[in-house]
């Protein structure tokens, strides 16, 4: 995909990932809705993306309320003309064992992680088949490619939003609209700030923007996975791959310094 002038609908753009995505996005002048929750976070971004080229229009609104989808994609059309990219990048996430997390916990992880990214792909989808050269980047997780223990409900959040990605991908071929799913390893990000865990556990950390380089150069060569985390992280998927009861006595090892490493994560 050439992103020149592209209009780009950005979900969790205020911080992290988002932020980097949409700074080095407006490097190619694309026209960029950026959504979040908090309107002075994106409008400080917005200000960033026009400093650099781009145009950007804020959309400050929770999106796993109802009728946020629609109100998203209503403002890149009104501000834009249309969606030719949309990035589903919001996230959130609670770990620690799954008997210790409230199921309001519980519930919030499914619905921005994986109900909303689907509702908005959903409502997307005319107007990227009117791009004629439609995209959907969903941002799922190197935890979507293997579970970790005390990450039950995100690893599964991310493990569906791969495989919605999958699914939609293969839906959707020869009709103008691809899909790209992301996985990123442990990333140096405020949802990262309040986790211990360390390589010693295999994470192994990036900065956002080394991310955000590597998501932007998938979504321009047509990629249908980008998967981060560096060797490690490699390992780990090929070994969950080809014997997982080897990954479990490993990890096995570490649950106890990884429980409290982890203990207290949270963006909720």
């Amino acid at each position: 995909m050439d992103l020149q002038n592209r209009s780009i609908l950005l979900t969790g753009a205020a911080t992290g990932i988002g932020r980097s995505l949409a700074l080095q996005l407006a490097d190619h002048a694309p026209r960029l809705t950026l959504v979040g929750r908090r309107s002075q976070p994106l409008e400080e971004v917005a200000d960033l993306v026009r400093e650099r080229g781009g145009q950007a229009s804020v959309v400050a609104a929770d999106l796993t309320e109802p009728g946020a989808a629609a109100t998203a994609v209503a403002a890149a059309h009104e501000h834009f003309g249309g969606i030719d990219v949309l990035v589903n990048n919001a996230g959130n996430v609670r770990a620690g064992r799954l008997d210790a997390i409230e199921e309001a916990e519980v519930a919030a992880q499914i619905a921005l992680n994986l109900t909303a990214p689907i509702l908005l792909t959903r409502a997307a989808l005319p107007a990227l088949r009117a791009s004629g050269n439609g995209l959907v980047v969903n941002v799922s997780s190197g935890i979507g490619l293997v579970g970790m223990p005390f990450y039950a409900t995100y690893a599964a959040t991310k493990a569906g939003i791969a495989h919605f990605g999958e699914s939609l991908r293969r839906e959707l071929y020869g009709e103008g609209v691809h899909v790209l799913t992301v996985f990123p390893g442990a990333t140096s990000t405020p949802m990262m700030a309040s986790s211990q865990a360390g390589p010693e556990h295999g994470f192994v950390y990036e900065t956002p923007d080394e991310v955000a380089a590597a998501t932007i150069a998938g979504m321009a060569d047509g990629s249908l996975t980008v998967v981060r985390g560096g060797e490690r992280r490699a390992q780990m998927i090929d070994a969950n791959r080809t014997d997982p009861a080897s990954l479990d006595r490993q990890l096995a090892g570490l649950k106890p310094e990884l429980e409290k490493a982890v203990a207290g994560h949270s963006s909720l």
